[in-house]
This record gives C-alpha cells, structure tokens and sequence, in this order.
C-alpha cells in the first residue's frame, strides 16, 4: 500500500498527499474529499478502500489517521452541485482540500481519474484507495465525516433516514422522496 508514495521519494518528492471522496453518487448533500499527507506509515487498524470496512472498523481508523497524518477536508454543498454539476463540484472540493492543508504538499496522489486546476505535479490512480496508504486514509476521513454531516441531516430531515442510506439512492430513499418530496439537501440535477 506504499508503492505509489515510495514512488514518489525516490522521484525527490518530500510531502505526498493521497486525496479521495465520498459522496459523488448520492441525491444528496455534499460532496466531501480529503487530503492526507502521512506522518507515519503503520498503522494497527486496518487502512483500506472504506467501501470495505465497516462503520466501527472506519470510526476506529478515523481516530488513528487524525493522530498519524496531517489532514484537510474539502466539502461542496448541494446548491453548488446544482449550480456547477457534479464533476465541477468535485474538482472544487479536491481543490479546497489541498488549499485547506496546513501542509503544502508537493506531489498528489488522487484516487480516480480526474483533473485539478493545481500546480501540484499528480498521479491518478485507478482504485488508488486499495494502492495506496495516503489515497486509503483520505478515503476513510471523508467517509466518516460526510457520515457524520448526513446523520446531522437527519435530525433535521427525519422522513428520509439519512442516517443509514447517507443520501445515497437506496429503495428506501426513493420510496421517501416518492411520498414527500425533496427535502432542502437533495441535488435537484440528480432527481429531477
């Protein structure tokens, strides 16, 4: 999982960032990514792909990535989705995430093929959450925090229980959206 980051090293690279999000496919809220730059490269929890952890496993993780790497989140609400499409909207919050660094990083490795407007020298990497250390991290972080905004959101929006099906296009979401509607937080491009 430190291939790409290694990689990089031995390239004269000193400060790597993995970035990834969460939330891109959803009918609702934001989009959230993260920018990961290790301090450390063991950890005791399993670092992986978040699609494939748990929810214990993630909340576990989250903790010892905070304490092990500086970190940075990018969140694009809904309204902006709307307003600049999906992609666009993703490319923002890659952007923030970076720009919100206390870090500056001088390499990127970004999960997924996606261009930013940086000037950061970057690697896209195709599942790069199951390739690489900083990628997988940055995967974990964005999961739980956007988790976190959506089970806000469902104090809020009870009717749609955000707090399981995190906005995502479930059976059960759309039976919701069928009987009441789109709440404030759903992407109006996306269920139209």
């Amino acid at each position: 999982m430190f291939y790409y980051e290694s990689k990089a090293i031995k390239n004269g690279y000193n400060v790597i960032c993995g970035l990834d999000e969460v939330g891109r496919g959803a009918l609702s809220g934001p989009v959230v990514t993260a920018a990961v730059i290790l301090k450390e490269k063991k950890f005791k929890h399993r670092i992986y792909d978040s699609k494939c952890l748990s929810a214990h496993q993630r909340e576990e993780a989250f903790f010892e990535i905070v304490e092990k790497t500086s970190f940075a989140f990018g969140i694009v609400n809904e309204t902006i989705i709307d307003a600049i499409n999906i992609l666009k909207a993703t490319k923002k919050a890659f952007e923030l995430a970076v720009l919100n660094l206390k870090t500056k990083p001088d390499y990127l490795l970004i999960d997924g093929n996606i261009d930013l407007n940086l000037e950061h020298p970057l690697k896209k990497i195709i599942k790069g959450d199951t390739k690489s250390l900083s990628i997988a991290c940055a995967s974990i972080i964005a999961k739980v925090y956007r988790d976190r905004i959506m089970n806000i959101y469902h104090k809020i929006y009870p009717n749609y229980n955000f707090n399981k099906n995190k906005g995502y296009g479930t059976k059960e979401h759309f039976k919701y959206l069928k009987k009441f509607g789109p709440c404030p937080i759903h992407r109006k491009t996306f269920i139209e």
